[in-house]
């Protein structure tokens, strides 16, 4: 089953009289279950594309669908709505509320996504998750207290945490050491095969490549080949 599906996307970035064309023609279609990495090297538009499967930025040409509902005509509140209901996000910058502990900082995902989920489950998914990740014993930490490859682990933990049906990862591992990165993969890889959650990352990391189902590469704004 088809979940996103994008074509003839074009992305431009005008910055005064300066036009970046980030991506050029993309035709791609993602079905439930994908585990996919999209490669390719700094600057050919992996993040560009992440952001616009994931309804965090519009295309400048072309269609983007999810579950065969056109995403262009969605208003700002709907687009978040799909956001929130949908998506787990993780972000290279990892984007964590640094006021907020590790456990706020994941508990506010769920609480986002489940408004009516009971306090005892939230904690014990919560709880559940951070040990997931390795990081049950810095749940009252914040943010600018941690480093930044448990930073990153906290972004994995409140993407996964409330069960997204599809997971949009740019770069997860790349502020891991390795036996640490691998475990995350593994995490990943269990939830994709288990829950039948559908994965995308852009990635420079042989590890995620090699565990991928489908890798596509990118370069210049171009699909070049799967």
């Amino acid at each position: 089953m088809i979940v996103i599906e994008l074509k003839d996307i074009e992305k431009i970035y005008v910055s005064g009289k300066y036009r970046v064309k980030a991506l050029r023609g993309i035709d791609l279609q993602i079905s439930k279950g994908e585990f996919t990495a999209v490669v390719g090297p700094s600057g050919s538009g992996k993040t560009t594309l992440l952001n616009i499967m994931g309804c965090i930025d519009l295309p400048t040409r072309g269609s983007v669908t999810l579950h065969g509902e056109e995403l262009q005509t969605k208003k700002p509140e709907e687009l978040a709505l799909l956001r929130r209901n949908y998506f787990g996000f993780i972000f290279q910058s990892f984007n964590l509320i640094p006021v907020l502990t590790v456990y706020e900082n994941v508990e506010i995902a769920l609480k986002l996504r489940y408004k009516n989920l009971q306090k005892k489950e939230r904690e014990k998914r919560i709880l559940s998750i951070l040990e997931a990740v390795g990081l049950s014993d810095k749940w009252n930490m914040k943010p600018l207290e941690l480093s930044g490859g448990e930073q990153q682990r906290v972004s994995i933990a409140r993407a996964l945490v409330k069960d997204p049906e599809f997971v949009l990862a740019d770069e997860p591992t790349a502020n891991l050491d390795s036996e640490t990165g691998k475990s995350i993969v593994e995490l990943m890889r269990k939830l994709n095969a288990e829950k039948g959650v559908t994965f995308v990352f852009s990635t420079h990391d042989p590890l995620i490549v090699e565990h991928a189902k489908r890798i596509i590469k990118l370069r210049d704004g171009k699909i070049v080949g799967e």
